[in-house]
């Protein structure tokens, strides 16, 4: 196919070429795994998606993916499904899969000794499952230290189930322990036990991760009259199956994401069925959806934010819509209205504006605008907090004025220079892709404070260049909306079943194919076997779809001297003022370059060839 050397490039230019890897907070390379599922190689893709990322299999369901908001692809139409061609590999190689339940069972039967020095991991969640996977590689005896009774924090108990089916958050779990990790549930620190048993256990470094449980309060009147309920605590004694009383009309307060998964959820649960339980909940759809079925009539959600500025994610508000859930956007609770002690009603204001000019939030009211809006029960799910309360003074941890452990941004280490704290009890609320990078973070950081070894960073660059013309594949560079998602139909949406039902072989190759592979890059250069050179034809100028390469005269680079003096060391040739030993410029903007290769194909010199770039581990290699 394409022969392979290795190549010095400058890895600055060429990693912010590939937008998708660099929005991803582990720089999962996402074009790369597309390709190989575009040719076929579906474990091979799967690898790659895992290898910088330990909890592939479930980001596959449930990522937030930033990696499709930075896609090239949309800007032709739409991104690629970055997350569902994931999902499609993992459910053929992921640890819930069939392959790779058989290999954990195996690996079980006889598990790994680690000898290392004892590093405990406070939270079973994605933060600390990450942290546990890097140490025990790394040879480290890993203790993790959950609350609850089961591992997966939010995966477990916040996600719900018909998003992401708790098999596969157990599978997760296992292949973690499979490694040598040691798991202890329902140990909840500062009940259980408190830091200084760990450092008295000759533990030598903690990674806390213990997310956020406690409920933001909102300093209204009337928030303690009967029937006002924190978001957390109504669900935690819903999902506990405890009888909760909300009458015909409920309001919620609040207008971020998590929540609505949540509501979703018991939307698919008589009464009397059992519901896991969710203290994770961030915002208020889902709370709402969720009194919808524990026996409310009408369910209205109050935000402070317009429709387009609502924190929950847009497809998620038009389903709760769908659902019959009542949005009332711009209004912000002001009193809650009680009579003989219990609640009757939410005095709401409108919002003029909810930020200020700095971005900052900064809510402002219109006056005179207050109105009434009846309610049995009002759900206040405006957010969460961590509970430190677990902290003594002679564990000498700071904490931030928002109410979360103060850590340096880069190594996560907390002002014990032992304790290290990533997710949300030191960021507040994060995404499960963010919580991996710390657990990540933070295990990286531990070895280097142990070992005094800093892990290597890829430095290394692969290249295949391509023979002339043998850039082929099949592209699709017109407009070509991506492939949906098959769901299930709302009227089979029951129970537990999962909504979204995955890509088939088929959909997972035609999207895959969307992909515009952004590491493989035009490279203008001449090449002595040939006595190549350009010709200033301007061929690939004229048929470049994109309009992204443009040929002037050498004076357009007056104004920049770097690179000036980049050209200069290059070919070794000093530049008059005027340009005057260069007769021509070529300039390419990589960023609308779709690769579709045409300029090479139309290089009558062959000037131009297309170079795949792939960078691995090792030394910088010249």
């Amino acid at each position: 196919m394409a022969s392979r050397s290795m190549k010095l490039v400058n890895l600055e230019w060429l990693e912010g070429n590939v937008p998708c890897s660099q929005a991803c907070p582990v720089r999962t390379q996402a074009g790369r795994y597309c390709a190989m599922i575009a040719e076929g190689r579906f474990e091979a893709a799967y690898a790659v998606a895992e290898e910088p990322n330990p909890l592939a299999a479930i980001c596959g369901h449930v990522c937030a993916a930033p990696c499709e908001a930075a896609c090239r692809r949309g800007r032709i139409d739409q991104p690629v499904a970055i997350r569902a061609l994931k999902r499609f590999v993992a459910e053929q190689f992921g640890p819930y899969s069939k392959l790779g339940r058989q290999r954990i069972v195996s690996t079980m039967r006889t598990p790994k000794k680690l000898s290392g020095p004892k590093i405990a991991v406070l939270g079973a969640g994605p933060a600390g499952l990450s942290a546990a996977t890097d140490l025990a590689k790394l040879g480290y005896r890993v203790i993790i230290f959950e609350a609850a009774p089961v591992a997966g924090g939010m995966l477990a108990l916040g996600i719900p189930e018909y998003r992401l089916p708790r098999y596969i958050v157990q599978a997760q779990v296992d292949w973690v322990l499979s490694l040598g990790v040691e798991l202890k549930v329902n140990h909840r620190l500062g009940r259980d036990f408190w830091l200084r048993h760990l450092w008295e256990q000759d533990y030598s470094a903690v990674f806390l991760a213990i997310g956020a449980h406690r409920s933001r309060e909102l300093r209204i009147e009337g928030v303690h009259l009967d029937g006002v309920l924190q978001g957390v605590d109504f669900l935690l004694n819903a999902n506990l199956n405890y009888r909760v009383d909300l009458g015909r009309k409920v309001v919620v307060v609040g207008g971020g994401n998590v929540a609505v998964d949540v509501a979703r959820s018991v939307l698919r649960f008589n009464e009397d069925e059992y519901v896991e339980p969710d203290r994770y909940l961030h915002s208020a759809l889902d709370a709402a959806r969720f009194a919808l079925r524990m026996g409310a009539r009408e369910v209205s959600l109050v935000c402070l934010e317009s429709r387009e500025e609502m924190p929950a994610f847009q497809d998620e508000v038009e389903e709760a819509q769908h659902e019959g859930i009542v949005i009332h956007s711009s209004l912000g609770p002001k009193r809650i209205v009680g009579e003989e002690g219990r609640v009757c009603g939410l005095e709401t204001i409108a919002v003029k504006s909810v930020f200020d000019a700095l971005g900052r939030f900064n809510p402002e009211f219109h006056p005179n605008s207050e109105e009434t809006m009846p309610a049995e029960t009002i759900i206040l799910a405006i957010g969460q907090t961590s509970d430190l309360t677990f902290i003594e003074p002679e564990d000498g941890l700071d904490v931030t004025p928002r109410g979360t452990l103060e850590v340096d941004p880069v190594t996560l280490a907390t002002s014990d220079p032992r304790v290290f704290a990533g997710g949300d009890v030191a960021f507040g609320a994060r995404n499960v892709i963010e919580a991996v990078a710390d657990g990540r973070r933070a295990a990286a950081s531990i070895h280097q404070f142990l070992s005094g070894m800093a892990p290597a960073r890829p430095r290394s660059v692969k290249i295949a260049v391509f023979p002339p013309h043998a850039w082929k594949r099949d592209p699709i560079y017109e407009s070509c909306s991506r492939v949906k998602v098959p769901t299930l139909p709302i009227d089979r949406r029951i129970g537990v079943a999962e909504i979204d039902l995955g890509y088939s072989e088929q959909q997972a190759l035609r999207e895959a194919n969307r992909c515009l592979q952004c590491w493989v890059n035009t490279i203008f250069e001449g090449t002595e076997e040939t006595s190549s050179e350009c010709i200033l034809c301007a061929g690939c100028v004229d048929v470049c779809p994109e309009d992204c390469l443009a040929l002037g005269p050498a004076d357009w680079l007056a104004g920049d001297g770097q690179l000036r003096q980049e050209l200069e060391n290059e070919f070794r040739a000093e530049l008059g003022a005027d340009g005057e030993q260069i007769a021509a410029v070529l300039i390419k903007n990589e960023d609308r370059c779709i690769r579709c290769g045409l300029c090479e194909q139309r290089c009558p010199v062959g000037c131009i060839t297309m170079e795949s770039f792939l960078v691995e581990s090792g030394v910088l290699v010249a």
